[in-house]
């Protein structure tokens, strides 16, 4: 059942049903998120189920203010507070030491959790509405089955999990993919998952240069969002420079194979490909891109796509989280 979000009455609905230990579909700026009572053990079970997510692969939990960060962590960095003071509300997650008292379940088992209070004013809502009601915070992963393409308008949240969902309807996702993660549980700020954010912005923010590591560590933190395949679709997905796809397009085109180009370069389409093959202009500002991509990735897959061929992006940091979601839309399920 989708709801306005413009509605007092869907808000109220929404808290009520978080305290009644049920999930609801909820927008944020970044994507819709699959939502739980974060202090409700039994209710971010639910959450892993519904998704058929790992059960030790932690969740974000959202708060309404930066007062509720104390709720769940047991420590706050001076570095930390600086980011929270500069990009709250907003699309930064922090992973801090987690209280040991709550949210183990959502946490992954972790004794650190991701905490985040997003912009989006319909969430912000849900939120201190929730609140009033005891519910502290609110796990609320990508509102889709674990791994695939995160949703971005309540619709694509109906399509996942159908009519038995509350689904709260925020409209389309201003940002369109999920929110930078910086671990800062090891006495420095570490980027996690690059999202619209860049290290500079934050580093700026933090007064500390915010590390980009070149390889996983293992000392570090499980996080949202970081697996070697995620946000993938149906289709198979190929990362392909201008010159790759005119190459590959100069090929007679594979029987019954129905491919997508989507590129920021123009491409010439031979007449043989001319039945078989879509093409779809990348924006070339990266807020942009990342603003249409996973809806771009769940539209081809709704025209019967079985191959999309998207332009590598190009380098520099404000690609990175375009890249980052690419790169692992890409990579094959292991």
């Amino acid at each position: 059942m989708i709801l306005d979000g413009q509605s007092s009455q869907a808000i109220a609905a929404a808290a009520q049903a978080l305290q009644r230990g049920e999930l609801v579909g909820l927008p944020t700026e970044t994507v819709y998120g699959l939502a739980a009572d974060a202090g409700n053990d039994a209710a971010v079970a639910k959450i892993f189920e519904a998704k058929g997510r790992p059960a030790n692969h932690p969740l974000i939990v959202h708060v309404a203010s930066a007062h509720g960060v104390a709720r769940f962590a047991s420590h706050v960095p001076d570095f930390a507070q600086k980011l929270i003071d500069a990009f709250w509300p907003g699309p930064l997650t922090l992973i801090l030491p987690r209280r040991p008292d709550l949210a183990a379940v959502a946490a992954g088992g972790q004794n650190s959790v991701g905490l985040r209070c997003p912009s989006h004013p319909t969430a912000h809502a849900v939120l201190q509405s929730a609140e009033t009601l005891g519910v502290l915070g609110v796990a609320a992963p990508s509102a889709n089955l674990f791994g695939r393409v995160s949703p971005t308008t309540a619709a694509h949240v109906a399509g996942e999990f159908g009519e038995g969902l509350l689904i709260i309807d925020g409209g389309a996702c201003d940002v369109g993919i999920e929110s930078t993660i910086v671990d800062c549980t090891r006495g420095e700020p570490i980027l996690l998952r690059p999202g619209v954010l860049t290290a500079e912005q934050l580093s700026q923010a933090c007064g500390m240069t915010v590390i980009t590591p070149t390889k996983p560590q293992a000392d570090a933190p499980r996080a949202s969002g970081t697996l070697d395949s995620h946000y993938a679709p149906h289709a198979t997905v190929r990362l392909m420079t201008a010159v790759q796809m005119q190459q590959a397009l100069a090929n007679a085109p594979v029987a019954r194979e129905r491919v997508a180009v989507w590129a920021r370069s123009s491409v010439q389409v031979p007449a043989a490909w001319a039945k078989q093959l879509i093409c779809h202009p990348m924006s070339a500002d990266p807020r942009q891109c990342a603003h249409d991509l996973f809806a771009q990735l769940r539209d081809f897959d709704a025209q019967g796509i079985t191959q999309i061929w998207v332009e590598t992006p190009p380098e520099g940091v404000d690609w990175d989280g375009v890249r980052d979601r690419l790169t692992r839309a890409a990579t094959p399920a292991g």
